[in-house]
């Protein structure tokens, strides 16, 4: 694979955020996989592994190793069938070249290469409101209203943040995306939302990079004051409302 993030250069923030991410990918995960673990078991699984609970780095003293991400795969869930090493030559082509680098030759680039999948990411404090938050997500990808789910385990040096995000198979259908938040809404959870697509992800465009490119392309926002109550979705693209 490619290693896109040895050029040498003065690094940009977003290159040190790739790079802690993609450690996160490489330690292991704790999963439950709803199409082969029987369904009664979820609940303890669930108390057992509390995201505020389950530390990043794990206790070398204790025998605890690191944790990347703590997961649920939904009934339905399957591997994308992505061609990230393609995707990463294509990549280093588009920088090589010196053309432009915007949202619409990253997303063409995407599309060649099949990688379609993104996420809505929801940004919590540590403690209750991140574990309650994270149940409500998780059963939705038990009952297979998600096709997969993960948190970040605690981490002391993330500002007392973790992250869930909550994936769908089309990042370029803006009703699909519209369609998962409204799934997210129904379990429950209010906090802003914002959605990025995972060749973002893959290529290492994270906030503050070299391009200026925003690495969410929508934003939700719960209106508790609207009746009946609904998220204001805008295309951060386009700059337009979607709903």
């Amino acid at each position: 694979m490619l290693d896109y993030y040895s050029i040498s250069y003065t690094p940009f923030a977003a290159e040190t955020y790739a790079a802690e991410a993609m450690a996160a990918d490489m330690d292991p995960w704790i999963v439950f996989d709803s199409r082969r673990t029987p369904r009664s078991e979820f609940d303890g699984w669930l108390e057992s592994n509390r995201p505020s609970q389950v530390h990043r780095f794990g206790d070398e003293d204790g025998g605890v190793s690191p944790v990347g991400w703590i997961a649920v795969l939904g009934p339905t869930h399957c591997p994308s069938g992505a061609d990230v090493m393609g995707l990463q030559e294509s990549w280093e082509k588009l920088l090589a070249s010196g053309r432009p680098v915007s949202f619409q030759t990253v997303k063409e680039l995407a599309l060649n290469h099949g990688v379609l999948t993104g996420k809505w990411l929801m940004h919590l404090d540590s403690g209750f409101k991140l574990d309650h938050a994270w149940e409500c997500v998780a059963r939705a990808a038990l009952d297979g209203k998600v096709s997969l789910v993960k948190v970040s385990p605690y981490d002391p040096k993330a500002d007392g943040k973790q992250v869930i995000c909550a994936y769908n198979q089309n990042f370029t259908d803006e009703s699909e995306v519209v369609r998962l938040d409204s799934v997210i809404r129904a379990t429950g959870v209010k906090c802003p939302l914002s959605y990025k697509p995972d060749v973002y992800t893959y290529l290492g465009i994270y906030r503050n990079n070299r391009w200026k490119l925003c690495p969410t392309i929508y934003e939700s926002k719960f209106d508790l004051e609207c009746v009946p109550r609904r998220s204001h979705i805008v295309n951060k693209v386009t700059n337009l409302e979607v709903t």
